[in-house]
């Protein structure tokens, strides 16, 4: 059963919290780039595309508390897809080729260049009808919510089945609502 941290804010612990945001987010800005060593390794989509779509994973589904390497993870097998289908492959490309188009039109860098997340979002939603982003937006809900090593990080325990379903596991374990 899930036990549920009621520890509340304190000044103290907010401004201590601040305090690593900023090397925390230096640190996290520095793995989706285009020079990203982990981009470098694809084979049919180029780095810079690669990288592309790692940050227009975390633009879609933006989770604050949620680490780089679980969106890499979550576009990583697109480079294998356009391997082997070459229209996929294309299809990646320029959906990227669009968004970074879009974004040196109005802000004068490609896509990884775009510093706010609002000004990027605004890109996202100009191409929100396009193949490109009806796919990769479809795919995301599961190979970014599918990684077993992310749930905790959601209050996911994984399956229930396994041990008799979630009628025995917390199913009434709401605290927070008036009984009636």
């Amino acid at each position: 059963m899930r036990e549920v941290d009621k520890t509340r804010f304190s000044r103290r612990g907010v401004l201590r919290a601040g305090a690593t945001a900023v090397p925390a987010a230096a640190f996290i800005g520095s793995a989706i780039s285009p020079t990203a060593a982990w981009a470098e390794t694809a084979k049919s989509i180029t780095p810079h595309a690669m990288a592309t779509m790692a940050l227009v994973a975390r633009d879609i589904y933006p989770h604050d508390h949620i680490v780089d390497a679980f969106y890499i993870n979550a576009v990583t097998p697109w480079d294998a897809r356009g391997t082997k289908d070459p229209a996929i492959r294309d299809m990646i490309l320029d959906g990227i080729s669009r968004l970074d188009k879009d974004a040196k039109d109005k802000h004068g860098v490609d896509y990884l260049g775009v510093s706010w997340e609002a000004d990027r979002v605004k890109l996202l939603q100009g191409i929100e009808e396009s193949k490109f982003f009806r796919t990769v937006r479809a795919d995301l809900v599961v190979s970014l919510y599918n990684q077993p090593e992310i749930w905790p990080k959601f209050g996911y325990e994984g399956s229930s089945a396994e041990y008799g379903g979630y009628i025995n596991r917390g199913f009434n374990d709401i605290d927070w609502l008036p009984s009636v």
